[in-house]
């Protein structure tokens, strides 16, 4: 049991100068964190750094429960800063992660905090090789930061001593009980020592969390900052209507007028992720995917390239893209739809961090209005239904980047060589244009007997689709009838009251039964 520490704040509320906290001035932080903090333009803590940072500076165990991309790994970076001491060359803390990927990222981001102080930070992981963790260890890094397979490897090989441990935190405690992580977890809480300060961030609070939290803090300080639905108000919510068999051709489209900046895609499966991937690479942009079947290094080169600018879109599954945090992400794209609710909210989350804004799509077959439905519930938002852009959108926006691309400067030479052709000038560069932008004609994209709710242009190109049950009005979702919520919407105004809106054919609703052989 750990020494009973001085009074504190009740359990459940933040100490009362977080209140009052407007900077991170505020904190006192040491002058080489202060410095960092002045470099890289900190200015305002987020809800989550303004409650954590004092009570952790205090000695304080603290549970977090925030959403990612809400400044979390400050809020418990800059007081292990504090604590460690640099000139002690043993491990003196240790940051438990999900994933390869989410260690990486907080061990870099603690790293670039302790540029001005002689603090070393590893990240130890599974999928790549020990000799340099092993090799880090023994020059006496003093934060490890890692996923919980790994740090019991090196436990067991004697290479991670935690007997000198002073700061202990889990980082997204509940993907890594969701992940089969817990009984590790109880082990390396149980190996270091009691007298310790501990904090535990989790985007939820289930019962497991609490019980874990239970066992392993002492009086904790219980912070709750930004619920689901207002993590993701930065972020503007849109949804299409698209076939299954159209998704890719949707997508391609919706990529090729996106310039912005990055964007990632998310699948459910590994096969479709590799699918995506050639497929929008094909179609001549910068994509790649990545899944659990991607090399751990490989991984890490995708995600740097993303990083840097040599690509633009990544395909992700969303075990692989887990503790993604990459600036460059202003769109996300959910081609197949999750299957949780609260899965979109991590997905989409990718996009609009730190107080940036960002912008979501998601693709709905037309039978999926009522996964629709359950993810409104669950954000508390009304996604905005938009039109996936049409071949002639695309060929628009490459004339128009063609345009602005115009050399300037002397063109005589080639104004001359267009006279002495003797070809009609507007003609010439009509061609050349076509050429640039390489549109060439248009050929059907699909065949077969379209269904209903699908909609074609006179080459066989997707153009809309509606959700099943619905007719071909400005809104595409289904009448919802007064047993799930709401009078009809979209109804005639002049219906009597309980009826249903009837559609040209008399009927509010169509059905169809589809009969064959297995």
């Amino acid at each position: 049991m750990r020494p009973t520490r001085a009074p504190a704040a009740p359990r459940g509320t933040a100490p009362p100068e977080s209140f009052t906290v407007t900077d991170f001035q505020s904190f006192a932080l040491p002058a080489p964190l202060a410095r960092v903090i002045d470099e890289m333009g900190f200015t305002t803590p987020t809800d989550i750094q303004r409650s954590a940072i004092p009570a952790l500076l205090d000695g304080r165990d603290v549970v977090g429960i925030a959403q990612t991309g809400t400044g979390k790994t400050a809020a418990f970076g800059l007081p292990i800063l504090t604590h460690v001491d640099p000139e002690a060359r043993h491990v003196q803390a240790l940051v438990l992660t999900p994933t390869r990927e989410l260690a990486i990222q907080v061990a870099d981001a603690i790293a670039s905090f302790a540029r001005h102080q002689r603090t070393e930070v590893v990240p130890v992981y599974g999928g790549s090789s020990y000799l340099p963790q092993l090799r880090a260890l023994k020059h006496g890094a003093q934060v490890v930061v890692g996923t919980p397979g790994r740090v019991m490897d090196l436990m067991d090989r004697g290479a991670l001593d935690l007997s000198q441990l002073r700061v202990f935190v889990l980082d997204e405690a509940d993907e890594m009980l969701t992940m089969g992580f817990a009984e590790d977890v109880d082990t390396i809480a149980q190996s270091v020592p009691a007298e310790r300060i501990t904090a535990l961030f989790s985007a939820t609070m289930p019962p497991a969390i609490a019980k874990v939290a239970a066992e392993h803090l002492t009086e904790p300080l219980r912070i709750e900052v930004t619920p689901a639905a207002s993590t993701v108000s930065n972020i503007e919510q849109t949804y299409a209507v698209v076939p299954f068999r159209f998704k890719e051709e949707a997508l391609i489209r919706v990529l090729a007028t996106w310039r912005e900046d990055a964007a990632i895609v998310f699948v459910r499966t590994r096969s479709t992720a590799d699918e995506v991937g050639m497929a929008l690479a094909s179609a001549g942009l910068r994509a790649a995917a990545i899944s659990g079947d991607v090399a751990q290094g490989e991984r890490e080169k995708i995600v740097e390239r993303l990083r840097r600018g040599a690509l633009d879109v990544l395909v992700a599954t969303d075990v692989a893209a887990r503790g993604l945090d990459v600036e460059r992400i202003g769109l996300v794209v959910n081609f197949d739809v999750p299957r949780e609710p609260e899965a979109y909210v991590h997905r989409i989350g990718r996009t609009g961090r730190a107080g940036r804004s960002g912008k979501a799509l998601t693709f709905f077959t037309p039978k999926e209005f009522d996964r629709l439905r359950r993810i409104e519930r669950t954000t508390g938002a009304d996604l905005t239904e938009v039109q996936v852009p049409t071949p002639d959108d695309v060929a628009n926006h490459r004339i128009s980047l063609a345009l602005r691309a115009l050399p300037s400067g002397d063109l005589s030479r080639f104004e001359a060589a267009i006279r002495e052709s003797g070809m009609d000038p507007m003609y010439v560069a009509a061609a050349l244009l076509a050429r640039v932008t390489d549109i060439g004609p248009t050929g059907p994209t699909t065949s077969g007997r379209l269904r209903r709710e699908e909609s074609v242009d006179e080459h066989g190109n997707f153009l809309q689709a509606f959700f099943e049950g619905q007719g071909r009005g400005k809104d595409s979702r289904p009448r919802r009838s007064r047993d799930d919520g709401g009078a009809p919407r979209g109804g005639d105004k002049g219906a009597r009251a309980g009826r249903a809106p009837r559609g040209q054919g008399g009927y509010p609703f169509r059905y169809r039964v589809e009969v064959g052989h297995r």
